[in-house]
């Protein structure tokens, strides 16, 4: 089929008894180097075999952040899509009391009660307050702070007093005169049920002292009185261009007046690419943000709804791809041909990929390694410390506050994005050398990536040894296999709502590229030792084969395989049985650890190769395109070659059985020419002419969740996915 090269047996024997497994590893003493590294290349990282022998060909990938569309698959199989920016209908009762109103009315009877509870010189506060409502604007009324209340109980009535009798005054616990009192603060607030107004931070993020001149509305989640007939959670479809989940959520926070921490996601999605996934947000309604829209730029919103629960972490079945790969090059159509349909029925070693371990020049592994060794102070300096390969301005920013220690001053030049490198300063500014707290002041969902991405770096070096060392034709006694009828047997089928059957992507894209989504580890009861009866009964295939995510309740191979991990992390001075500190979030030993299958195959995959002449005129529609009813510009057919350049083969339902004699083993251990050599020699085309035809080899499949569509697309071109690589290819990437 389209020139398949098929191997007999024993020539994948021969193939998977290549090179030794040969250890790599950044150990203490390498620290200070990697500040210098300007890319990570993929053995770094343990990513050396591939599964076919096939010959691969040049293309682009990511020529243009459109060239890479993703599309979260939801838990009931739905490809997630922005279809509508339609505000849905709301019965809110408005209870808002005017300022006339209270002109008018007496709160006496109130006020007693006040005075009962909280005594004559609150009242008479309250009663102060209350006088000045309506002769002053909002801005200008001051609030007051109550006496100094120890008893927490006494306190939460005082507020809920506020909360029954007066819509119009907001509460919140402040700090008082010494660092053991509490008060209570008041002020009037003529929004306060819809909350107008939401720039709080909690009290150990304002300071220790209260500012009476600087107040800040008290409830940043959102309408405190928020209708019963409604979810409290409005969740939307968030579509972006060229930013990460992180980055865009912050814009649409700023603007709401609302943490982040409002925001709830399944996966964080690829940077550079063009994506749609599901966000819910805390009491906010729909109306505004869709008058977002029309201020945001590179982001959209739509397909609101009101739901009773939030979206967390891993609540996602996976993610579709839609990739066109540019400027391709071949000896013949037959090769591509060819590595397409391998791609589409032998699938792909399932490495994290590069993404996972971060685009600037520290990975993320290596801070991770530091937070392990609970080495706080050299984790904060990876983060803080200047490096080579970024823009002038942020490298200005380090090495002034390398130079000054100025950390405000270094918080004015630090771009927003870089969310935890400005986290573990403003936490430094207010806790001064408190290293570990610092760290902590980085979001969960961000600081979580660093420790996860040093289990997914011992995962690739088990994973390349265990292929390099026993092939992929088989089980061997040790292996770790999915029992059969557990959940993870269950294949992923996947709903298209708007096409009718088509159809995890990249986990973690660097820190301001976080992943494409969020971990899902298998159950950790879910796999078995094979034994010898196993291997008579055949019950299990290289399909079934999985290797653990270190955790305190994972089983590793009872082979040589269990080896790899302990060698690599011991070179770290790290021990995956035992925990140097107490910081449980920061120790292997504490997380339950998890399985992820060694092999896997695309879903629903399908292909096309089109031809084009204008490299900046979009080969694929987005969502918002359509949407808008407009299109993409013409795509030039027939652009001289001699046969018609459209090539469409859907695959569906592929079978589940490896077929062994049509899948070989090609490891890429050797030296760095070896690995990137593996291409046919052709032309360069890093500098084509822009008018000049051209071919395009456009392709959509499904992953299911943490699985990494750009190691896809490794194993269908032989060559390097790292930012370095494809720069030689395009210099000049949109």
């Amino acid at each position: 089929m389209w020139g398949i090269r098929v191997l007999s047996f024993p020539a994948i024997v021969a193939l998977s008894l290549q090179k030794p497994y040969r250890l790599k590893s950044y150990c203490n003493s390498a620290i200070n180097e990697t500040l210098t590294m300007k890319t990570l290349d993929e053995a770094d990282v343990g990513i050396h075999c591939y599964v076919s022998h096939l010959p691969g060909f040049r293309g682009i990938l990511k020529h243009r952040y459109a060239d890479f569309i993703v599309n979260e698959v939801d838990c009931d199989g739905n490809v997630v899509h922005l279809t509508s920016f339609d505000v849905p209908p709301e019965r809110i009762e408005e209870r808002e009391e005017k300022v006339s109103d209270m002109k008018d009315r007496s709160y006496a009877a109130e006020i007693e009660s006040f005075r009962s509870l909280a005594g004559d010189v609150n009242a008479e506060s309250l009663i102060s307050l209350l006088n000045r409502i309506p002769s002053c604007c909002e801005n200008d009324i001051s609030p007051i702070v109550l006496s100094s209340d120890s008893d927490k109980s006494h306190r939460t009535e005082v507020h809920n007093f506020f909360k029954a009798n007066f819509k119009f005054l907001v509460t919140d616990t402040v700090d008082g005169s010494d660092a053991s009192s509490k008060c209570i603060r008041v002020r009037f607030c003529l929004g306060a049920q819809n909350n107008k107004r939401r720039n709080s931070r909690k009290r150990k993020d304002r300071g220790d002292c209260v500012d009476l001149k600087d107040i800040k509305p008290f409830d940043s989640r959102g309408s405190e009185d928020w209708p019963e007939h409604i979810g409290k959670f409005l969740m939307f479809h968030l579509y972006k261009e060229n930013k990460d989940t992180q980055e865009a959520l912050g814009v649409i926070g700023k603007m709401l007046g609302t943490q982040q921490r409002s925001f709830g996601f399944a996966g964080t999605k690829d940077k550079r690419s063009i994506s749609t996934q599901r966000v819910t947000v805390f009491k906010q309604h729909a109306k505004r943000l869709a008058d977002l829209n029309n201020r945001l730029i590179g982001i959209k919103v739509g397909n609101f709804c009101y739901v009773r629960e939030g979206l967390v972490l891993g609540q996602l079945l996976g993610n579709r791809f839609t990739i066109t790969l540019r400027g391709v090059v071949s000896e013949s159509e037959e090769i591509i041909k060819a590595a397409a349909v391998h791609l589409a029925e032998n699938g792909f070693i399932n490495y994290f990929g590069l993404q996972r371990f971060g685009s600037g020049s520290v990975p993320t592994h290596l801070i991770g390694a530091a937070l392990l060794r609970g080495e706080w102070q050299i984790a904060v300096g990876l983060f803080l410390d200047p490096r080579e390969g970024e823009r002038p301005a942020i490298r200005d920013a380090r090495e002034y506050y390398k130079e000054s220690g100025d950390i405000e001053g270094t918080l004015r030049q630090l771009p927003r994005q870089l969310v935890a490198e400005r986290a573990i300063l403003q936490c430094l500014k207010r806790c001064p050398g408190n290293y570990l707290q610092a760290l902590k002041a980085i979001p969960r969902t961000l600081r979580m990536m660093y420790v996860h991405s040093y289990q997914s770096y011992l995962w690739n070096h088990a994973a390349s040894a265990r292929v390099e060392k026993y092939g992929i034709g088989q089980v061997v006694i040790g292996d770790l296999v999915y029992c059969k009828g557990s959940s993870s047997e269950k294949p992923l089928e996947v709903v298209d709502t708007e096409t009718d059957g088509d159809s995890c992507g990249d986990a973690y894209d660097d820190c301001n590229n976080l992943a494409e989504m969020a971990e899902i580890p298998e159950k950790v009861n879910s796999v078995k030792v094979v034994n010898s009866e196993d291997l008579l009964s055949c019950n299990y295939t290289f399909d079934d084969v999985a290797l653990p995510l270190p955790g305190s309740r994972v089983f590793y191979p009872l082979n040589d395989i269990a080896d790899i991990y302990h060698d690599l992390a011991k070179k770290d001075a790290i021990s995956l049985t035992e925990s140097v500190h107490s910081v449980k979030e920061f120790s292997i030993t504490s997380m339950t650890g998890g399985y992820r299958r060694v092999f896997q195959r695309p879903i629903d995959f399908e292909w096309e190769l089109v031809n084009y002449t204008d490299g900046n005129v979009p080969l694929v529609e987005t969502d918002l395109d359509i949407i808008s009813k407009s299109r993409p510009a013409n795509i030039i057919e027939d652009a001289g070659f001699a046969e018609p350049a459209t090539l469409f083969v859907n695959y569906e339902n592929q079978s589940d059985n490896l077929k062994s004699e049509g899948t070989s083993l090609a490891c890429n251990g050797g030296a760095e020419d070896e690995r990137e050599g593996v291409l046919p020699e052709v032309e360069c085309i890093s500098s084509y002419d822009a008018l000049s035809p051209q071919l395009a080899l456009k392709l959509g499949f499904t992953l299911p969740a943490s699985c990494y569509a750009t190691m896809a697309m490794r194993e269908l071109l032989k060559s390097s996915t790292s930012v370095a690589f494809q720069k030689t290819l395009n210099p000049f990437r949109k």
